[in-house]
């Protein structure tokens, strides 16, 4: 990663067109540098998963900003990051990594399910709260983790009683991991690994995500 290091902490200093066009062997060799970590990746991750995103190239998100929406104009981000998906419908949960220089993390999970998953998701949950309880209570998630992550109602969602005993769970709208890297850790040869391996902490909660989407409330498959 110290092509991909040095490139983004110039680009911190010098993010405009200009800099970037007169610099662009920097970015080529950095954006190398990150599809053969990615393809390094996807071929770990097949080893204890199944990914079905088919290339490190297609797996990493574009540098370039998108200023039409966003406060920040630069229009160049300062990380590069990707996502993997998993395949198959009884495989749930999505995959994501970031590097950046003081800033490298890694986070998997729900970052955006639809109406339909998110209210299934939260009778599930309201049904049988404890094997959920029991992974993010656990000490391994607490040391790894923390806790889980997410974009949450002010109030209990509709169809839910404010004093439900679960509405801690049930105001979420995403349900994340966040597993940060120091720099030495992302500077190290084995980093393809250390990411692998912190994906895989995350399994315990996919199988019971995964799980709890594909069954009814009864327990009966829906796949």
């Amino acid at each position: 990663m110290k092509n991909t290091f040095k490139f983004l902490k110039q680009l911190d200093s010098n993010n405009n067109r200009e800099w970037f066009n007169a610099n662009k062997s920097l970015y080529e060799q950095s954006h190398q540098e990150m599809i053969d970590f990615a393809d390094a990746l996807i071929g770990e991750m097949n080893s204890h998963d199944t990914i079905e995103t088919p290339s490190g190239k297609r797996s990493l998100f574009r540098i370039y900003r998108d200023v039409r929406f966003g406060k920040d104009k630069t229009p160049y981000k300062t990380n590069w990051g990707g996502r993997m998906k998993r395949a198959t419908a009884a495989l749930r949960g999505g995959y994501y990594y970031q590097v950046e220089p003081g800033n490298s993390f890694v986070m998997g999970g729900f970052f955006g399910p639809n109406a339909q998953d998110l209210l299934h998701i939260r009778k599930q949950i309201g049904l049988d709260p404890d094997p959920l309880r029991e992974i993010l209570d656990s000490s391994r998630f607490m040391e790894f983790f923390g806790e889980m992550r997410g974009s949450q109602l002010k109030t209990a969602p509709k169809g839910f009683e404010k004093d439900h005993p679960d509405i801690d769970f049930l105001r979420y709208k995403q349900f994340m991991l966040k597993h940060s890297f120091s720099d030495k850790q992302v500077l190290a040869n084995d980093f393809v690994k250390t990411v692998s391996d912190s994906f895989r902490e995350m399994r315990p909660f996919f199988n019971y995500m995964s799980d709890i989407l594909t069954s009814d409330l009864n327990g009966r498959s829906l796949i």
